[in-house]
C-alpha cells in the first residue's frame, strides 16, 4: 500500500466516524436563544459525566437537557424557571454551584474547616515545648572507680 492510499483510507474512516456527531447537532435557534442557552447550560451539570456542564458533555442525556433548555427559552421561560425545572427533575446535584443550605453546608464549609484544623494542628505542634532529657545522675564512688580502671586499661 502506498502512503497516499493509507492517508485516503484514514480520511474516509474519520469522516465515517464523524457522522454520528454531526447527526446530534442542535436545531437552528435564534442567536439570542443560543447565547442564553449556553449561559444556562454552563450552570447545569451533566448527570452522566458528573464533572462537565451540559454544554461540554457529549452524553446523549446532556444533548436532551440542552434541547429542553433551548425549547423552554423559545417558549418564553426565564433562566430561573429553567433552572428550577432542572432542579425539580434532577435535584440540586444538577447545579454546578449548589446553593448553601443544610444538606450542602459540608461542601461549602468543609474545605475551610479542614484548612483551619490543619493550621491549628501545625501551630500547636510548633508551639509545643521540646521534650528535655532527664538530668544525668552523678556516678557513685564505686562506679567512678570502675570507670577510672577501664580508662587506664585502654591506654
Amino acid at each position: 500500500m502506498t502512503a497516499a492510499f493509507k492517508l485516503l483510507i484514514s480520511i474516509v474512516f474519520a469522516v465515517i466516524l464523524a457522522f454520528p456527531v454531526m447527526a446530534q447537532s442542535q436545531a437552528d435557534y435564534p442567536e439570542a436563544v443560543e447565547t442564553r442557552a449556553r449561559d444556562i447550560g454552563r450552570q447545569l451539570r451533566c448527570v452522566v459525566c458528573q464533572n462537565q456542564s451540559i454544554e461540554e458533555s457529549d452524553a446523549a442525556l446532556a444533548a436532551d437537557m440542552r434541547k429542553v433548555v433551548r425549547d423552554r427559552l423559545v417558549a418564553g421561560d426565564s433562566e430561573a424557571d429553567i433552572i428550577a425545572l432542572m432542579r425539580d427533575r434532577y435535584g440540586d446535584y444538577v447545579l454546578l454551584m449548589p446553593p448553601v443550605q443544610g444538606n450542602t453546608i459540608i461542601l461549602w464549609a468543609g474545605p475551610a474547616a479542614l484548612l483551619l484544623l490543619l493550621l491549628l494542628w501545625w501551630v500547636m505542634s510548633v508551639r509545643r515545648k521540646p521534650q528535655t532529657a532527664a538530668p544525668i545522675a552523678a556516678l557513685s564512688d564505686e562506679d567512678e572507680a570502675k570507670l577510672s580502671a577501664l580508662r587506664k586499661s585502654d591506654q
